[in-house]
């Protein structure tokens, strides 16, 4: 696979950013009456518009010929058949297999893994049942109340994220706390709040070896035998999520209570494997599948939409149209719906963490930007924090807003309070306000001359702000699985777009193995390594400080 700048469509497109960087959004909205009908598609339950991206016909082609010049559908095939796409790992990106509700085969190594997701997904409706129905108990006979989800990485935040989104269709029967952070206190906050004889623990590690994890395991086994005084109790209170069957029999949890996992899954893809039994267990079996189900019709949609209404295709095609072509190096996820709160975190880790490489499939150094930053938080409290440089700051963010028609919870106008926000301020990043707009706004307020010249520069704005607004039906199971899905494909596409392997994560890697070598250092008191000198000094002024 050569360097993507010598194709024919990324040098044209490249002549295309340096006309349309003249180019003004409103402009083009002024020119063309049709916008919205030409850059909107749709699916069920999701409306998609990119009309206020800054883009014209020509580079809409241009960009549909990049994914065609790059091979998007053979390698789209690669994925969904089970070929080993994760090239420097060896292994099969079968994430879309998880939720493969036709049950049609796919095969890795000669093995049909769609007998054995739903294999897997039949244990965990037994044992959610069970668990939800007061069946299953504790050392004391009493039914599990609260679930404490104990995992890191993408072991939590695909969890996490989809029970906050859902929390206003839980029937209360469970509640569920995640413990992510090795750092003692959210620990510590979580047990404070439940009782021992009453609550399950889900821990997930692939490997069971996790440090973090691990570690907040240990601590949770510590205090649960505080109360339960015999460590036969952990099995009816201990659970996993892992393929290391040695390690989690170690810890004293039964062979039939750990729920598996595949080396074709990547963690932060992971969601809708048995990593999602908080999800399960909280929403119950029934809306788990709904996550599912969701998810497979943008999978469905995927695999069947010509290129120019593929709306996964598109999301990435805009996003390499505006990160590697006009510069910009941070894309804004702004969800106005406080149910998706913690969707800009779920994503950071998605794309960064998937596209965040410097060298192409064959090792080369890419010459391109492959990831903007992805940051973000809830519309309407971001309006009140960081707006402010969205619209008049000297860099330009390129944002998601995503609503929803429907709220979760009707009270009163509030729903049609948030919208008016929602399409305010696209159109105000789009339009902007320019001099003439504010000397008659001042004038008909009644400002002197004077007056007029100290604020006009100070209340301009330029405009021309990217956005893409994404509207979801109601934020319900299947259309958290649909949004999470149109941005897992998302994903894929840019990786194979800019050329590099997204499956891997090995600048992860290299941090949890520092990591793993200093804290032999800080807890044992005959081991040092050899350090930079900074690093030596920290690590020294810790244990100085610490020892006291």
């Amino acid at each position: 696979m050569n360097c993507r700048t010598t194709l024919p469509s990324w040098q044209a497109l490249s002549a295309s950013s340096e006309q349309l960087k003249e180019q003004h959004l409103k402009t083009l909205f002024e020119t063309d009456s049709g916008r919205f009908d030409k850059f909107s598609r749709q699916i069920p339950g999701v409306l998609f518009d990119f009309s206020k991206q800054l883009i014209d016909d020509n580079t809409f082609e241009q960009l549909v010929k990049l994914a065609k010049e790059t091979d998007i559908a053979a390698w789209r095939e690669k994925m969904f058949s089970g070929e080993k796409i994760n090239i420097t790992e060896d292994r099969a990106v079968l994430h879309v297999a998880l939720r493969n509700r036709e049950m049609s085969p796919i095969y890795v190594d000669g093995v049909n893994v769609t007998a054995q997701v739903e294999a897997e997904l039949e244990k965990i409706k037994a044992f959610t049942e069970r668990v939800r129905n007061g069946e299953w108990t504790g050392f004391t006979g009493q039914a599990v109340k609260d679930i404490v989800a104990i995992g890191v990485g993408g072991s939590n935040l695909g969890p996490q994220m989809v029970t906050e989104a859902l929390s206003a269709y839980s029937d209360g029967s469970l509640n569920v706390h995640y413990v992510s952070n090795v750092d003692g206190v959210q620990l510590a906050q979580v047990l404070d709040k439940v009782n021992a004889e009453t609550t399950l623990f889900v821990i997930s590690s692939k490997t069971f070896t996790t440090s973090e994890t691990m570690n907040n395991a240990q601590s949770a086994v510590s205090w649960f035998l505080q109360s339960a005084e015999n460590e036969s109790a952990i099995a009816k209170h201990f659970v996993a999520v892992s393929t290391n069957l040695e390690k989690t029999r170690a810890f004293g949890i039964a062979d039939e209570n750990v729920f598996t996992m595949w080396d074709w899954v990547g963690g932060r893809f992971s969601l809708w494997s048995a990593i999602g039994l908080p999800i399960a267990l909280y929403l119950g079996y029934d809306a788990f599948v709904e996550v599912l189900e969701g998810a497979f019709e943008v999978d469905t949609h995927f695999k069947t939409a010509e290129f120019e209404d593929n709306i996964p295709l598109l999301m990435a095609l805009l996003s390499v149209w505006n990160s590697s072509f006009l510069g910009h190096t941070s894309q804004a996820i702004l969800p106005y719906d406080q149910a998706l709160h913690m969707l800009p975190a779920y994503l950071q880790q998605g794309e960064m963490e998937s596209n965040g490489k410097h060298v192409t499939f064959a090792g080369q150094t890419v010459p391109y930007t492959t990831v903007p930053i992805i940051w973000g938080m809830t519309g309407i409290n971001g309006q009140h924090a960081f707006y402010q440089c969205l619209h008049q700051g000297n860099v330009i963010v390129p944002a998601d807003f995503i609503a929803s028609v429907e709220p979760q919870i009707e009270l009163g106008q509030h729903h049609d309070v948030l919208l008016s926000n929602f399409f305010a301020q696209t159109e105000a990043l789009m339009a902007g306000v320019n001099e003439e707009q504010v000397r008659a706004d001042l004038t008909a307020k009644g400002k002197s001359a004077s007056e007029i010249e100290q604020l006009v520069a100070h209340k301009i704005h330029q405009g021309n702000r990217p956005t893409t607004s994404i509207i979801l039906d109601k934020v319900d199971a299947k259309a958290v699985g649909r949004l999470i899905a149109l941005y897992e494909h998302k994903i894929f596409c840019q990786g194979i777009i800019l050329n590099v392997c997204s499956f891997d994560q090995w600048g992860v890697e290299l941090g949890k193995g520092l990591a793993s070598n200093i804290e032999s250092e800080l807890t044992q008191a005959d081991v040092s390594h050899e350090h930079d000198s900074s690093t030596s000094g920290l690590i020294a002024y810790y244990k100085q400080k610490r020892n006291k």
